[in-house]
């Protein structure tokens, strides 16, 4: 059976790309290699689903992305955030949003951002093939002319790819397309883990393991020198370190680490001096004159907290808190403000949020999302070549991109 477009991979992009081709009358076939649609879009902000960052402004939001971005500012003025947001909100998905601008689902489930986009792709009748990995892509005198599914060629007028990155393999993200794309003699760059926990030496630092910090300031060092900052929400874990604050610097600490060792310092009270914090020591320990320190530390750190701070600082657990001297509590101040920690790696591109690399953007029209070099053959999501922070970026690609590319494959029919 011909189609008018053939989109390969059910993700995020694929889907949304599908579905609008759909819409605009195309008859679609979306391939799937898993039996189920999304499954790393069902996982995607720990199952809550950061569908995009509440930024409006494009050249804000354009900037977010780097160096790189630049290429989005067309696609975004087309189809961006707010178009992005009207879109949920017009198939039925009620919308909210947190901190640092990330919109989440009013439900905290990304399962109902998925059944959306299911309710979306069955609106336009679109036929869905699971279990249908693509073994390779067939090309005529400078067209897309079958895609290999077992021992078939399926054919279409024009075709999409959104197979993903490398990241969180399990869920189908494998990298084929870019052997693909690399096939098809597109420049691929190489792909590594992008946004990545941390691994660190401390041992205190994995008795903290599922404490989060909402306004963590994180600062990198190396050959002692300071060499970058940043603030946010960080995760202590069993390896290391977590959550968007770590994952938006992983990439430049990975970049350090090439070249030497790297130390972090963290800091839980940024917006506070070393004065202020005195003076906020003080009232806790004022507060709890003749009590034991190590069960009247709450109001600074978390309880589970406490044994740490008090070892890190050799302050004895069982000394009441008018009998701690004004030498121990100016180690306290500077406990609070920069607990170091020692990076030993970083976990692989199977535990990665997203991966970096991918195709070329100089080969990509991103009015249209169509392929320089193959003109019925259109590029969505994660196989692009950007460098995404974490906090709803990534997603935003996918829409945006796998909604021109829908667009674009139904008018070009």
């Amino acid at each position: 059976m011909n189609y008018d477009t053939i989109v390969i991979g059910g993700g995020p992009a694929g889907m949304i790309a599908a579905g609008r081709a759909a819409e605009l009358g195309a008859k679609v076939l979306l391939l799937e290699k898993n039996a189920k649609l999304g499954k790393k879009l069902l996982i995607t902000g720990g199952g809550r689903c950061n569908i995009t960052n509440a930024e409006f402004d494009v050249r804000k939001m354009v900037a977010k992305y780097g160096p790189k971005g630049k290429a989005l500012f067309g696609s975004f003025s087309r189809f961006g955030v707010a178009e992005t947001l009207d879109f949920f909100h017009a198939h039925g998905l009620a919308t909210k949003v947190e901190a640092e601008k990330r919109a989440f689902p009013q439900s905290n489930k990304a399962e109902d951002v998925w059944k959306t986009l299911v309710q979306y792709l069955k609106d336009g009748k679109v036929t869905v093939h699971y279990d249908s990995p693509v073994s390779g892509i067939e090309t005529t005198d400078g067209k897309i002319t079958g895609i290999k599914v077992g021992n078939k060629i399926l054919t279409a007028k024009n075709y999409i790819v959104a197979t993903g990155g490398k990241s969180r393999p399990e869920t189908g993200s494998t990298g084929e397309g870019f052997l693909w794309m690399h096939a098809l003699g597109h420049k691929v760059e190489e792909q590594d883990a992008a946004l990545v926990p941390v691994t660190t030496k401390e041992k205190w630092q994995k008795d903290l393991s599922g404490l989060s910090f909402v306004n963590a300031k994180l600062t990198m060092f190396q050959d002692n020198k300071k060499i970058g900052n940043k603030t946010g929400k960080l995760l202590f874990t069993h390896f290391g370190l977590s959550g968007p604050l770590v994952l938006n610097m992983s990439k430049s600490i990975r970049e350090l680490f090439t070249y030497a060792p790297v130390s972090l310092e963290l800091d839980l009270f940024p917006e506070l001096d070393a004065v202020a914090i005195d003076k906020k020591v003080l009232g806790v320990l004022t507060g709890a004159f003749n009590k034991k320190i190590r069960n009247n530390l709450g109001d600074l750190v978390p309880p589970k907290m406490i044994p740490t701070v008090l070892e890190l600082t050799k302050i004895d657990p069982e000394k009441t808190c008018n009998a701690v001297t004004k030498t121990e509590r100016a180690l306290l101040v500077k406990q609070l403000k920069s607990f170091k920690l020692t990076v030993t790696g970083f976990l692989g591109t199977d535990k990665a949020i997203t991966t970096s690399g991918g195709v070329s953007l100089k080969e990509i029209d991103f009015r249209t999302m169509q392929s320089k070099l193959y003109k019925n053959l259109y590029l969505a999501g994660d196989i692009l070549d950007f460098d995404r922070p974490s906090g709803g970026f990534s997603l935003q690609i996918c829409w945006t991109t796998g909604y021109l590319a829908g667009e674009n494959s139904a008018k070009t029919q």
